[in-house]
């Protein structure tokens, strides 16, 4: 296979697949590891894709995640009842972090001015957070996102990689009881795999329409989780599951 070819097959699989690691490119195209990773180094300053951790992503698969006021708009009712049930579990002094999804915006929103240490990879959340004095709001940095309006990529890892917080309120795409936590982009997926390595305690946020679903990019698995805010029309069953598997259920009524 002549170079030409094999930068072609790459993109090929990148953009099929959303993302993948160099062991497989390697594999398939019959050549070194160090050779795969110098072809992805020339193809992303090609801008043909993008690199990860161990691989790339496709570009295509980063465009394709939901735009924020799109996320902002949807159950939105839920996800403010949800942010509240959130914002009880915050004390003073706590270092937390809120990641980018609508909800923890919600919860920027409704959180008292106390003081309290909030890192985010949010441009939306830290606005929100700016005009809450005793609240010292620490932005990850990094590649902007435009479409969620957050920071991703190697520095907003490296970023978070210097903190250790006490907890962590993320939402997802998906959440699979075989499955776990999943998420449309990889690069996001990546942003929040970090986000919970850094907490003791790990918040996740999500109405009834994120059950059941599966999304591209792995986040973590439930055992990485400590517990999961959702509303009343979450199937019971699948929160009897979770409550099984050790994830402290807060189940909470439209009327909260």
């Amino acid at each position: 296979m002549l170079v030409a070819q094999r930068w072609d097959k790459i993109i090929q699989l990148v953009n099929e697949r959303g993302s993948i690691r160099v062991t497989e490119l390697s594999a398939i195209c019959e050549v070194t590891e160090e050779t795969i990773r110098r072809d992805l180094d020339r193809l992303e300053s090609e801008g043909k894709l993008r690199r990860s951790h161990g691989g790339a992503v496709s570009i295509q698969s980063s465009q394709a995640e939901t735009p924020y006021i799109e996320r902002e708009t949807t159950n939105a009712e839920e996800k403010r009842s949800i942010a509240a049930e959130a914002v009880k579990q915050v004390n003073e002094q706590d270092r937390i972090i809120l990641d980018a999804s609508s909800t923890a915006w919600y919860m920027a929103q409704l959180l008292p001015d106390m003081p309290l240490t909030v890192l985010t990879n949010s441009i939306k959340v830290a606005s929100e957070l700016s005009t809450k004095e005793k609240i010292q709001v620490i932005s990850t940095g990094g590649l902007l996102s435009p479409r969620s309006l957050s920071f991703v990529g190697p520095l907003a890892e490296r970023s978070l990689s210097t903190y250790h917080v006490d907890k962590a309120f993320l939402s997802c795409k998906g959440l699979h009881l075989q499955r776990g936590l999943s998420e449309s982009n990889e690069l996001q997926a990546l942003i929040k795999q970090k986000m919970i390595g850094i907490a003791d305690d790990v918040y996740i946020l999500a109405d009834y329409s994120k059950f059941g679903q599966q999304s591209l990019a792995h986040v973590a698995s439930w055992h990485e989780i400590q517990h999961i805010i959702t509303d009343g029309r979450t199937d019971t069953d699948v929160l009897a599951r979770l409550s099984e598997m050790k994830v402290q259920v807060h189940r909470i009524s439209m009327e909260v």
